[in-house]
């Protein structure tokens, strides 16, 4: 690969790069991570009241699931117009999807008032918000990696990274925000609060956005008329043995992830006994933690590769399940908060190199379809299956360590899969770089 001929003055500054990788991907996330808030806490009672607790739990992370397996669909739709179209026009329609989606859910009626309609069509705008941020990752990670300086690949590409934690902290602030309201109050209406303020961060997120550029690397591609006409079918075609591994490497990040912020919000409350919101604040402030780790992992990572740091993560994801449930299960909220600021720094070390690892295997022509796919079959399999795997099996065999070592295991192949990855010698060349004003 070499690098394109550009001036600086083309090239966006790292301040406008890290605002539009940054909040789109926060706002987006937002718009997740509420949702799978609100499949723990009241989807069950209102979209399946007629199942029992445990099976309105299980139908309700059924729905949150739906949404990771429209994400590899929508990474792989999405990516093959990022990769022929540019990045940037991908990236405002994930954004209007995945937010007009989520807006429509905060005035969506319940079973109570439109029966069987309402879980189908809470279904149908789960897919939508999937579909959505199937495509949304990979675009914002390349928007900031294939921008910048050959040295600091791994710092640009955390930019987007730091959308996950942030959507986390800020989807919980929004739950919390209405924690206070009595139940009656919070189950008639209160749960709808943080799906409508949505549109309001999708306007800003637009706009934001609308000022991209894509990168001189990828217009040269366009100038010269060499884009791939079907990236997916080359990426599969040229290099599917590394998309596999990639997609195999992404499991352990949502599957520590989702384990914490989706199922101990059941978990938590109904077994262990913490109460709702003392449980959503530990979560919320171990996502400080998260996003430090984060800014460690990244500058390592462009000092040392990132395909290293990413396998050091990797192992700590084997490790820490086990533990993790042991400190949760004593009941004491030091010992939890604890438990869950550890897999904080497990997540972090990771996705801090996988921006920068994902854009070095995959070749400019296909690194949209190949990120983003990679990304997203990770998701599906640590993030989708997680939850209900782990409720499945504590109605099985009532004990959390079932689920440690399920966790345990999911997270080996994950670290087998990074082990297994080969980061191409072309992979060290310069990108264009972007301007520090």
């Amino acid at each position: 690969m070499t690098a394109p001929d550009s001036t600086p003055a083309a090239s966006p500054s790292r301040k406008s790069i890290f605002v539009a990788s940054f909040i789109g991907t926060s706002i987006e996330w937002y718009d997740y991570y509420i949702f799978g808030t609100a499949a723990a806490l009241v989807f069950g009672q209102l979209f399946y009241p007629d199942f029992s607790p445990a099976a309105g739990t299980l139908a309700a992370f059924a729905t949150f699931a739906v949404g990771f397996i429209a994400r590899p669909l929508g990474a792989a739709v999405i990516g093959h117009f990022g990769d022929r179209l540019g990045r940037k026009s991908m990236l405002v329609l994930t954004l209007l999807m995945t937010g007009g989606a989520t807006f429509l859910i905060g005035v969506l009626p319940t079973y109570a008032a439109v029966g069987i309609a309402a879980p189908l069509l809470l279904v149908i705008l789960r897919i939508a918000q999937g579909f959505g941020v199937g495509g949304e990752w990979g675009g914002a990670v390349l928007i900031a990696t294939e921008h910048a300086p050959p040295r600091k690949r791994a710092v640009y590409g955390s930019f987007a990274q730091f959308g996950v934690p942030v959507g986390v902290l800020t989807s919980n602030l929004a739950f919390l925000a209405v924690a206070p309201l009595s139940n009656e109050d919070f189950l008639a209406w209160g749960w709808r609060l943080p799906f409508l303020a949505s549109l309001v961060l999708v306007v800003v997120g637009v706009l934001v956005r609308r000022r991209l550029q894509d990168a001189p690397e990828f217009e040269r591609l366009k100038k010269e008329r060499a884009v791939s006409k079907v990236p997916v079918a080359e990426l599969f075609r040229r290099d599917p043995l590394t998309l596999v591994l990639a997609s195999l490497a992404a499991i352990a990040p949502p599957a520590i992830g989702y384990s914490v912020i989706v199922y101990m919000l059941t978990y938590g409350t109904q077994v262990v006994g913490f109460d709702r919101p003392l449980l959503l604040t530990l979560i919320l402030l171990s996502t400080v933690v998260w996003i430090a780790t984060i800014v460690v992992s990244a500058v390592l990572a462009d000092k040392y590769g990132a395909k290293p740091i990413y396998v050091i993560g990797a192992i700590t994801a084997v490790v820490w399940p086990l533990p993790m449930f042991a400190m949760v299960d004593t009941g004491s909220a030091g010992l939890a908060f604890i438990a869950f600021c550890v897999a904080a720094i497990v997540q972090g070390l990771i996705v801090g190199a996988q921006g920068r690892l994902f854009t070095e295997i995959f070749d400019v022509r296909v690194r949209y379809s190949g990120a983003s796919i990679a990304y997203q079959i990770g998701g599906m399999i640590g993030g989708a299956i997680t939850p209900i795997a782990a409720t499945a099996l504590f109605a099985a065999y009532g004990s959390s360590t079932p689920i440690a070592l399920y966790l345990t295991g999911i997270c080996l192949i994950s670290l087998l899969g990074v082990v297994a990855l080969r980061v191409p010698d072309h992979a060290e060349e310069a990108l264009p770089a972007a301007s520090d004003g």
